[in-house]
């Protein structure tokens, strides 16, 4: 008799080590079969539990608290600049630079993505990391028909009840079923719902994006490039919205060379143990750019202030993302990604309510875009009064608060 069995899982591909069992033997009389498939089984299942909790720890830990606390601010600064009355207005990003929170949001959707389903790719392979990032597609798509959908009811009521038309939605109204087929083919974009189907867009191109980059990015990247140039200088260049027969107000072919600059920011702050290199030539000239987007673009004579403008020149079209927003939000990100002073700024516990705002972010966009329509159509009805200038930010923004509750 053997003083041990040395058991093997049932299914070896799912990764499940040999382990033994020790059998003693007392009185003459060996331990029943039953007892040892029963402690197999127990053992078996301990070290799945274990493995899996490693798993979800270590998928924990690889969260940078800096990017979600950035990507909490830019959800903020879209809510607020989403409700015109809004007094914050005028000390939200579009104010001091030619680029503002739609631009930040999507190079951080470009790093956030590499951290989370880059890992996804190379840990379990490319079927799981591609099904990953579709189911991630199809809840951002559910979330979209269903923000689409509640739009319609609000302005529904608001139509019946307060003779409102909104010209961006007659089309779902005199048209429902053809507009409706559109929308749910993402060809029929409302004014303010026309981020998440970029979005859409620039995640399913994510294993694409992620091959090119890790593989050949000396192609990927002048793809990329060439195609956002093309967007710049042909305006034609673009998808079409069929509400009003433009382009999308977010040119995918555009804006995906901002998400693929992303992506290879998170393999640069990888290989630099989550840090950008603080090298001084590339700190001044970011702070050159800041400071000449600021005086360029700075709204002095709204704040009281003498007319700074050096130069004059047309508001640099954010639907091709033009190349002086490029340089602005790539000066901005740099300059916060190789800031020691951010990394300590994120571990306080006052940022919490960011950092939550952007572990959940498709929830908190969500909301807040309902919240900015909702206040938008009250304030058509009455006014920009103090008392709905007030509930809008501590609707809209206090509750933010309350995220790390369910963080």
């Amino acid at each position: 008799m053997y003083d041990s069995i040395i058991c093997s899982p049932r299914s070896p591909a799912r990764g499940f080590p040999a382990f033994v069992i020790t059998l003693r033997q007392a009185d003459d009389a060996w331990m029943p079969i039953w007892v040892v498939r029963w402690a197999t089984r127990l053992a078996a299942r301990q070290d799945v539990v274990s493995g899996v909790s490693r798993v979800v720890a270590s998928q924990k830990s690889a969260r940078d608290p800096r990017i979600d606390m950035l990507r909490g601010f830019a959800l903020i600064t879209i809510f607020v600049d989403h409700v015109p009355e809004n007094p914050l207005n005028a000390l939200t990003m579009r104010n001091f630079g030619f680029a503002d929170a739609a631009e930040l949001f999507v190079i951080l959707a470009g790093i956030s993505s590499m951290s989370a389903y880059g890992r996804a790719f190379e840990r379990d392979g490319a079927v799981s990391g591609a099904r990953r990032v579709l189911l991630r597609c199809w809840r951002i798509y559910l979330f979209q028909i269903g923000l689409l959908l509640t739009t319609l009811l609000l302005a529904h009521v608001w139509r019946e009840h307060f003779g409102l038309e909104q010209e961006g939605l007659l089309p779902f109204f005199e048209q429902p079923w053809n507009a409706l087929g559109h929308a749910i083919a993402l060809q029929a974009l409302p004014a303010s719902l026309n981020i998440l189907p970029l979005y859409v867009i620039l995640l399913a191109m994510f294993p694409l994006i992620y091959a090119g980059i890790r593989y050949a990015p000396w192609l990927t990247l002048p793809v990329s490039a060439g195609a956002w140039l093309v967007a710049n200088l042909d305006r034609q260049f673009n998808l079409t919205n069929w509400l009003d027969g433009q382009g999308w107000y977010f040119n995918p072919f555009a804006w995906q060379f901002l998400f693929a600059l992303g992506v290879l920011g998170a393999m640069a702050l990888r290989r630099n143990g989550g840090q950008f290199p603080r090298k001084r030539w590339l700190v001044i000239t970011s702070w050159v750019v800041l400071g000449a987007s600021l005086v360029l673009s700075a709204p002095w004579a709204a704040w009281g202030l003498s007319d700074f403008h050096l130069l004059t020149f047309d508001t640099p079209d954010k639907t091709a993302l033009a190349p002086v927003r490029l340089l602005d939000i790539l000066a901005l990100v740099y300059l916060a990604l190789s800031s020691v002073s951010l990394r300590r700024l994120s571990d306080h516990a006052w940022s919490m309510p960011l950092v939550a705002c952007g572990k959940h972010s498709l929830e908190v966009f969500t909301f807040a875009t309902l919240t900015a329509l909702i206040f938008r159509l009250l304030f058509h009805n009455y006014g920009a009064i103090w008392q709905l200038q007030v509930m809008v930010n501590v609707i809209g923004i206090g509750y933010r608060g309350c995220w790390p509750c369910f963080g």
